[in-house]
């Protein structure tokens, strides 16, 4: 059973995200949230596998409350979906970069919330290429920065960073270089331990900091 936290200030979002975990075999709705502050305090008691995250929320907000998740070991593991009402804004980029493994539009069909649930408690990242390709040109442009661990990286590791900065799928990197989903696999998680992400939204972050040259 997948439980999965709510944090929205609309309690007609909140029942409405509530309805639909509460639908599936597979899903459990561990409570719900009005603001950042309660979100934490329902994390400690209820400790979810998913939180479902509105970006902006009055007083402590969506990004707000993603550092604090952060910065608390007990919390870190939690798996974080922002839920927003805008495709991209300013705020995507920051919540990637404080530990979200993804996000989706407040307006997205029951099938893709659910499947967003179940794709990040797996571990995985929840960034299609669309969004990514958006994130990219809004925010890529502003010049490369040192990214610790980036020197360590093999030419071929170096180079599946930037497939996953597309958000493509390992199967469909695979398809792209004609090798093996496994060896993709294998050289996005040794560049995921040298450079220290915890998923692929964090490999997509260091992608762009460090101004690696994305595939089209």
């Amino acid at each position: 059973m997948i439980r999965v936290a709510v944090a929205d200030d609309q309690a007609v979002v909140r029942m409405g995200l509530r309805a639909l975990l509460e639908r599936e075999p597979d899903l459990e709705c561990a409570g719900e949230a009005a603001d950042g502050a309660a979100a934490l305090d329902l994390l400690r008691r209820t400790r979810p596998d998913v939180l479902l995250l509105d970006i902006r929320m009055p007083g402590m907000d969506g990004l707000a409350t993603l550092r604090a998740i952060a910065a608390d070991p007990e919390l870190a593991g939690t798996r974080i979906v922002v839920v927003t009402t805008f495709a991209v804004d300013e705020y995507v980029f920051a919540a990637l970069q404080a530990g979200a493994s993804g996000f989706l539009l407040k307006d997205s069909a029951p099938d893709e919330l659910v499947n967003a649930v179940r794709v990040v408690a797996a571990g995985e990242a929840l960034l299609s290429p669309s969004i990514t390709r958006k994130v990219i040109s809004l925010f890529g442009r502003s010049g490369a920065e040192p990214v610790r661990g980036l020197d360590t990286l093999t030419p071929r590791e170096r180079e599946m960073v930037a497939w996953v900065a597309t958000g493509r799928s390992n199967e469909e990197i695979a398809g792209e270089l004609v090798i093996s989903p496994d060896t993709v696999r294998t050289h996005v998680s040794r560049a995921m331990v040298k450079l220290g992400a915890r998923d692929r939204a964090q490999l997509v972050v260091f992608a762009m900091r460090a101004g690696l040259a994305v595939p089209g």
